[in-house]
C-alpha cells in the first residue's frame, strides 16, 4: 500500500459521509499485532472525546492539514472528584514545520481539527483492549 494523495483523498471522502466526520484506516498487518497503528482522517467539527491511555505513550504525526493536540491536567474538584484544565495546546501543521508530537502515557487529551487533517497514530495495545479511558463530564 502507498500512502499518497489518492489515499488521503479517499479517506477524506469517507469522513465526509460519516456522521462523526472522521474515518480511520488500520495499518496493522495481522490480528495478532498488539499495537495500534492507523491513519485517522478528520474534518473540522469532528468531536473527539477527551481521553487517555494509561498504559502507553501515543505518537501523533500529521501528514496533511492543520490541528491542535490539546493536553489536560487533573485538578481536584470541591466534591472530591477531579476536573480537567487545559495544560498545553500543541499546534500541528506540516507547512509550518510542526509535524507531530508525543502524548505521554496517562495524559488526558483531545484534538481540535482546524482544516481537513490526516494523522498517523501509533501506540501500544490493541484498540479496545489497551485500557484507554474517556473523561466523563458530570
Amino acid at each position: 500500500m502507498k500512502i499518497n494523495q489518492e489515499l488521503l483523498d479517499k479517506l477524506f471522502e469517507d469522513a465526509k459521509v460519516n456522521p462523526r466526520l472522521r474515518t480511520n484506516l488500520d495499518l496493522r498487518t495481522s490480528a495478532e499485532d498488539g499495537s495500534q497503528r492507523m491513519l485517522n482522517a478528520m474534518l473540522p467539527g469532528t468531536q473527539v472525546a477527551i481521553h487517555r491511555h494509561p498504559m502507553s505513550t501515543e505518537n501523533v504525526i500529521l501528514l496533511k492539514g492543520r490541528m491542535d493536540e490539546v493536553l489536560y491536567e487533573e485538578l481536584p474538584s470541591a466534591d472530591g472528584g477531579v476536573i480537567l484544565k487545559e495544560a498545553e495546546r500543541i499546534h500541528l501543521c506540516p507547512e509550518e514545520g510542526a509535524y507531530g508530537c508525543q502524548v505521554p502515557k496517562g495524559v488526558w487529551h483531545t484534538v481540535e481539527v482546524l482544516e481537513p487533517s490526516v494523522i498517523y497514530e501509533g501506540k501500544d495495545g490493541k484498540y479496545g483492549e489497551d485500557g484507554s479511558e474517556v473523561y466523563n463530564v458530570m
